[in-house]
């Protein structure tokens, strides 16, 4: 009986994607709103996702990087595009889960103006040391930090209100520790300061960092996801280094417009999980130390709801503005 259900239910499913498609969806190109510049990791899941569903489904997928104001133009204008299944954003935990929260007067909901398709993709946080610190790992680091003078260790931040911000907030929570916080505008703007030594630890984006880590001029401290990733196979992770129930990724998925027609939904969510799972795509998201997703809207409203509530709450027990 449960096989016939499940049978059932994806034949359901085939049938309402073989209804878009039959309808002639798509005829002509769909846009996929990136909120952020070019060459950055949002922009780099965004293109390889458009080229991988182009190659499968003959579909054409223009890149439209809408930036400004931390990646709200662009979702704003995705939530205001027709909901006729030809304009999809690449959201992200930070548009969606924080910004919400941070940002007063938000021209979108994270929960109204959008319905959900897939995940495609997170990726972890690192922290990283100076190359000549004395500790290896976040529980040395945290051992250091009680042990040296007040407000003599300083932590480098990304800008505030990301998600590499709320991290390192969480971890100073976690671990019972206070550093002094040292903001910068953007996630590469640290990496002088702590190579010389003016920053004691640092926690930005595995591309940011990667190649400073394999150049030996910073030693990794630990991820922030509760699995090892590919590219650092020998770096713990918070986790496993004595933080149990650590975890903070930052999540990509595409949504659409509100009110956009079920079976257009039911279509595409069928087509970026057989995306997320082809080889190459899958190798391209490695090298940036990222993990595939996919699944249901189902899953994807699950996940928002999730961190929404999660750092929604650490923003306001941290009582973290954007003035911070």
């Amino acid at each position: 009986m449960k096989l016939i259900t499940k049978c059932a239910s994806t034949l359901a499913t085939a049938l309402f994607c073989a209804s878009a498609l039959a309808a002639g969806y798509p005829n002509h190109p769909i846009k996929l709103i990136v909120p952020f510049p070019p060459g950055g990791g949002t922009d780099l899941i965004a293109r390889e996702l458009a080229k991988t569903l182009s190659q499968q489904n003959g579909w054409n997928i223009i890149v439209d990087n809408r930036a400004g104001a931390g990646g709200d133009i662009g979702v704003a204008a995705a939530a205001k595009a027709p909901p006729d299944g030809y304009t999809w954003v690449l959201g992200q935990t930070s548009n969606l889960a924080i910004n919400p929260t941070l940002h007063k007067g938000l021209p979108y909901d994270p929960f109204k103006s959008f319905a959900p398709i897939s995940l495609v993709a997170e990726s972890p946080l690192v922290m990283v040391a100076p190359k000549s610190a004395k500790y290896d790992n976040v529980a040395e680091f945290a051992k250091a930090v009680h042990t040296a003078p007040a407000n003599s260790m300083n932590i480098g931040l990304p800008g505030i209100g990301t998600v590499a911000h709320l991290t390192t907030v969480l971890f100073e929570r976690t671990a019972d520790i206070k550093v002094t916080n040292v903001p910068y505008k953007g996630a590469s703007d640290g990496l002088p300061a702590l190579i010389g030594n003016q920053l004691q630890a640092y926690i930005s984006s595995i591309p940011t960092l990667l190649g400073s880590i394999k150049a030996g001029q910073i030693k990794a401290l630990g991820v922030t996801s509760q699995s090892r990733v590919s590219v650092l196979p020998d770096v713990p992770t918070i986790d496993e280094s004595g933080y149990k129930g650590f975890n903070a990724t930052t999540w990509f998925g595409i949504l659409v417009p509100a009110k956009t027609s079920s079976d257009i939904c039911a279509a595409l969510n069928q087509a970026i999980n057989k995306a997320v799972q082809d080889p190459a795509f899958v190798k391209q998201m490695q090298a940036q130390g990222a993990a595939t997703l996919g699944g249901s809207s189902a899953d994807f409203t699950k996940r928002l709801h999730a961190d929404y509530d999660m750092w929604a709450d650490l923003i306001k027990q941290a009582h973290i503005t954007l003035a911070h």
